[in-house]
Formats: C-alpha cells, sequence, structure tokens
C-alpha cells in the first residue's frame, strides 16, 4: 500500500482554557501562556500557545495516517515560525516529498487562519513491509 501523497489534519480552534490545561499537564506555567497582564509586556502583547501545543497537532495527523509505524518510529523537525493566539484556528498538513532509504517523507506544515505558516518542518516514517 502506497503512502498517501498528501493529508490534513482536523482544524483546532486555540482556547485559552487549552493553554491552562496544556500548562497543568506538561508543567509549563510560563506566565507568557496564562497570564494576559504579563504577557501585554512581551513582544507578543498577549499570551501565546506553548509550542509543543500546537506542535501535538503535527503528531496526531501522522498518527492518524499511520498509527503504530509512526508511534513506533516516526521522525519530526520542526520550527517555529509564528505565535498561535487564543482564538486563532489552526491545522496540519503535509505533502509527500519522496520516499528514499525504507521511509516517506514528508514536508509538514501547522497554518494558522489566515494562512500562515506556524510551524513547518519535516517528518518521516518506515514504509510498511510487504
Amino acid at each position: 500500500m502506497s503512502a498517501p501523497d498528501t493529508l490534513a489534519g482536523a482544524a483546532r480552534a486555540i482556547t485559552q482554557e487549552q493553554l491552562r490545561a496544556y500548562a497543568d499537564a506538561s508543567g509549563d506555567h510560563n506566565p507568557l501562556h496564562l497570564d494576559p497582564g504579563y504577557a501585554a509586556t512581551t513582544m507578543f502583547g498577549r499570551p501565546i500557545a506553548h509550542g509543543m501545543l500546537v506542535l501535538a497537532f503535527v503528531s496526531e495527523m501522522m498518527t492518524d495516517a499511520f498509527g503504530e509505524r509512526w508511534l513506533e518510529g516516526g521522525s519530526l523537525r520542526a520550527r517555529f515560525r509564528a505565535p498561535v493566539y487564543p482564538g486563532d484556528t489552526v491545522r496540519a498538513a503535509a505533502t509527500k516529498r519522496g520516499e528514499e532509504d525504507g521511509a516517506v517523507h514528508y514536508d509538514v506544515a501547522v497554518r494558522n487562519q489566515d494562512d500562515q505558516a506556524v510551524i513547518d518542518g519535516h517528518a518521516s516514517v518506515k514504509e510498511e513491509e510487504a
């Protein structure tokens, strides 16, 4: 079975409640994410989403497409390009770059509602054994 040429994750609306829940789950209580007064003094001007929260949408998309293959041996390299704010809607997507060395390689991105890349990078997953 051939790997799909494109993948698309679900659209996700980012809320301040998600940021609080992620902070509790991860232990990352940086006021940049949680305190509007503090965040107003930063270059962002308001709270921003944890980068790893947003990056998790790429892993969710890859898990949906490849299941155990992704979970057991997937590889992801990413760059954070722009902040994500509560109220933004983001969607992960991937485009197949090729197959090499027993793996399928994808260009991945998370884009916001304005089609701005907030994360981009590369993902690889081992090809399915025949």
